[in-house]
């Protein structure tokens, strides 16, 4: 039998990273880390056996140089490289600089890496081995004008792909030809900057399609087997959001079809490793399925494979890369219950998904019968704008596929991650709809939903109890002085502390809490008047009661105000100094009933990779001012009002979170068209009467 590794390097980052250290601490193997300088400190780099730094921050720096991986594997005596997934994971030429350096690449050969790296050449290739694919035209090297002479003999809806690459990125959905020109524009740019490959090519958009993939293992010995599929249907644009094993729509006849169709793509280029091979699936037709492309790779969604397998595939890939067999036959291969993952991101979803950035304050990742997270985060982890902004993935098992989705939803609500906004809300409004729990999946599904989705906002009972929260800190005797508590204490009848809290919806509401004894009176906003009480738990759990009832909520204070959770919603709620509540009010006073100066903010921190107007151009409130990349996603900022604008960011220019990148000046037969038409009456006075007088500032406390 062959010996395995004495040492792999794990070319990688994030959860992937600590996934595949696991593996390699359960099979004994010295596990070698490597890491930029925005992740020295990173989870991965922590739970390595040791870590190797690459680069600055940037992925072509760091993550995608090839030089500096294999010199990092060099100075640590690897005898064998894990790449994981994204990066380069399905690179040719790293591959074989891994075998030129003498170093086992733990993935496919060279000649599966170039065949199935490039869609255009792997759909041609599979075609001509009997694989039903999807109309379209995937000739090699097509210009723009070729494209869209092309396009009219595919026809719309179609599909632009980058042949490099995957995950959605570049792919750009056109639905009618005056889209076209632009959308190749930016299918172009996105794919050049993710992999250095701007080659494009069309396919035919198949509506309401099923994304259904089948996982592979194949050693090197020629056996090739088939681990089921997967259902990865819930997707916003083009990136999966939800997946599931098996999935729900295939009987047991078209499990063996599509199993057998994967295999033979996978014996066509002889693969070795573990692989994927994705299909289209019309809802209408479940008998019927088409080949898109192969993932030359682990899966980010994987692990439901290895929850109805029981197989660890990281392990399997490490000993078929020491030249083991498989020990097991087709026939062994069973599917056992249902398993279902979500994968957490650090986004807002009520921001159009944009990136968030942060550090992680506080973390509670769920536990219990069926639940397994794979996670990159640790309190103190710095999310920053560089890289993917996913940060886990949560994932449950179950004896049925309803037992899996009750699980998941009821982890994800137990999920805190303070420091960072996540999409864990989103998640379970996703997890609830009807067609999610019917199994009537397919590709477009969230993008119909997603606008109807109705997110929380912090209600009179998350506000009353991160007043007592910050009351508690506040009231608590400084160095044991009775003179150092800030609890509202007066001779006399006792006055109520007030606290105000900004939310970062723009909204303000003000909470007055009045003690006696161990319970409170609070009231928010001047309403009613609630008896309330809060009991710390632990670092985040309290259990607070309000109306007669008590419920456990996460709660942290901060020197900016307090994060808090409910049932997977969290928010951030801002406590302004009284001097910052001051300048508020009288920054409102300077321009009573009117607006600011226009302006277009980067909603993230990021990198500008086009400004596609000059300084003094004409622009229509809409218009694509500046385009900014962030977390590997390109991101289109436009002009808020019609009028002239004023650049002040160049292609290259790294921005912060709200910087201003472009102004504004609307001329004044514009100015009544930049006020909304569903915009409530202007209730203010005319110019030319007195200002009103400027309102008092609540004090923090009495």
């Amino acid at each position: 039998m062959p010996q395995l590794f004495d040492s792999v390097l794990v070319a990688n980052r994030g959860e992937i990273a600590c996934r595949v250290i696991r593996t390699l601490n359960t099979l004994g193997i010295r596990s070698i880390a490597v890491y930029s300088d925005a992740d020295r400190n990173a989870k991965h780099v922590t739970d390595a056996d040791s870590a190797v730094r690459l680069g600055p921050a940037p992925a072509r720096d760091s993550y995608l140089s090839i030089e500096a991986v294999i010199a990092a594997a060099r100075q640590a005596g690897a005898t064998a490289i894990h790449p994981g997934y994204g990066f380069l994971s399905e690179n040719a030429e790293f591959a074989r600089a891994c075998a030129d350096a003498g170093i086992v690449f733990i993935g496919p050969g060279v000649t599966a890496l170039e065949v199935m790296g490039d869609k255009i050449r792997s759909k041609n290739h599979v075609a001509a081995s009997g694989v039903p694919v999807i109309p379209g035209d995937s000739r090699p090297g097509l210009s723009d004008d070729e494209l869209v002479e092309s396009a009219e003999r595919v026809g719309y809806p179609l599909l632009i792909k980058p042949s490099a690459g995957g995950g959605g990125k570049g792919m750009e959905i056109v639905r009618e030809a005056a889209g076209l020109r632009d959308a190749l524009a930016t299918a172009r740019r996105v794919a050049a900057a993710a992999f250095g490959d701007d080659t494009l090519f069309l396919e035919r958009l198949i509506t309401e399609p099923r994304h259904i993939e089948v996982q592979l293992l194949a050693d090197t010995h020629g056996t090739v087997l088939s681990l089921g599929e997967r259902e990865c249907s819930l997707q916003r644009r083009h990136q999966k959001v939800i997946e599931e094993a098996p999935s729900p729509l295939l009987d047991a006849d078209t499990r063996a079809r599509i199993g057998a169709a994967a295999c033979r793509v996978a014996e066509s280029v002889g693969y070795v490793g573990a692989g994927t091979v994705e299909f289209l699936v019309s809802a209408q037709a479940p008998d019927e399925f088409f080949f898109m492309e192969m993932n030359t790779r682990l899966q980010v969604e994987h692990p439901v494979t290895e929850l109805v397998t029981g197989v660890d595939l990281v392990a399997e890939q490490v000993r078929i890369a020491a030249g083991e067999p498989l020990r097991v036959s087709q026939g062994d291969v069973t599917l056992s219950g249902h398993a279902v993952e979500a994968r957490v991101y650090a986004e807002n979803p009520e921001r159009g998904f944009l990136p968030s950035t942060g550090r992680v304050l506080a973390l509670v990742e769920p536990t219990g019968t069926g639940i397994r997270v794979d996670s990159g985060l640790a309190v103190g982890s710095e999310i920053g704008a560089s890289y993917d902004p996913m940060l886990a993935k949560v994932i449950a098992w179950g004896a049925t596929r309803a037992e899996a989705l009750g699980r998941l939803d009821r982890a994800l609500a137990e999920t805190t991650i303070f420091g960072v906004r996540t999409n864990i809300e989103y998640l379970r409004l996703l997890l609830a709809e009807p067609e999610v729990q019917s199994g009537d999946l397919d590709t477009s599904l969230i993008d119909r939903r997603v606008s109807s989705l109705s997110f929380a906002r912090p209600d009179d009972e998350l506000l009353a109890a991160a007043a007592l929260c910050v009351h508690a800190e506040r009231s608590a005797p400084a160095a044991g002085s009775a003179w150092g508590r800030l609890d509202g204490w007066r001779l006399g009848d006792p006055r109520p502390s007030e606290y105000t809290f900004t939310i970062d919806d723009g909204r303000t509401a003000t909470v007055s809490v009045l003690f006696s004894g161990a319970e409170a009176s609070v009231r928010v906003n001047g309403g009613e008047a609630h008896t309330a009480t809060l009991r710390r738990l632990d670092d985040v759990r309290w259990a607070f009661t309000w109306r007669s009832k008590t419920r456990m909520l996460s709660l942290l204070r901060t020197p900016a105000g307090v994060w808090v959770r409910r049932d997977g919603f969290s928010w951030e709620l801002l406590l302004p100094s009284r001097a910052e509540r001051l300048a508020s009010r009288l920054a409102a006073l300077a321009r009573p009933g009117a607006a600011a100066t226009p302006e277009v903010r980067a909603p993230m921190p990021g990198t500008v990779i086009a400004v596609p107007v000059e300084t003094g151009s004409v622009v229509e409130a809409g218009a694509t001012v500046v385009v900014v990349e962030a977390m590997k996603m390109e991101h289109k900022l436009l002009a808020t009002v019609s009028g002239t604008v004023s650049v002040s960011v160049a292609p290259g220019d790294l921005v912060k979170l709200d910087q201003v990148v472009a102004t504004l000046s609307p001329g004044e037969a514009d100015a009544e068209d930049t006020a909304p038409e569903d915009t409530e009456p202007d209730d203010t006075e005319p110019a030319d009467t007195e200002p009103p007088a400027i309102p008092p500032v609540e004090g923090d406390a009495a």
